[in-house]
């Protein structure tokens, strides 16, 4: 084998091993953080720079939550539809009673879990699934 082979083929190895762990490493299904959005032309504004995920890419519960903040209730928990302090600071700043939210219901918790939806009065919508560590934009 030519000593200049050996340089190209260990390359080319090296190569081929990135893009295969590059395609392996992006997150998917319903619980990831990265971002499942369209491109940013399609986002609204007040979610840019903000992780997102559609609508249809909720858990069934958090969509089931949604269909009933839509319908205006009723509500399965009393703390549902209360002011969000955004104390965390994690979304963009309002003025309180800008943010309300509602339990997104986890299976097999005996209390409201760590799921929530947040709403703001601009339309905004975000989830929650680690009780307000993170935040993802819903787009729908």
């Amino acid at each position: 084998m030519p000593p200049r082979f050996v340089p190209r083929a260990l390359a080319g190895l090296l190569v081929c091993l990135a893009v295969l762990l590059t395609g392996c490493s992006s997150a998917s299904g319903p619980a990831s953080h990265a971002s499942s959005a369209p491109p940013a032309a399609s986002t609204p504004a007040w979610a840019r720079g903000t992780a997102t995920v559609p609508e249809s890419r909720l858990p069934a519960e958090a969509r089931r939550t949604l269909a009933l903040v839509d319908r205006g209730g009723p509500f399965p928990y009393a703390k549902d539809g209360a002011v969000f302090g955004n104390f965390e600071g994690r979304l963009p700043r309002h003025p309180r009673g800008y943010y309300h939210e509602y339990t997104v219901p986890t299976p097999g918790s005996r209390d409201r879990g760590a799921r929530r939806l947040v709403t703001g009065r601009g339309g905004e919508i975000y989830y929650t699934d680690d009780h307000y560590e993170t935040f993802r934009a819903v787009l729908r």
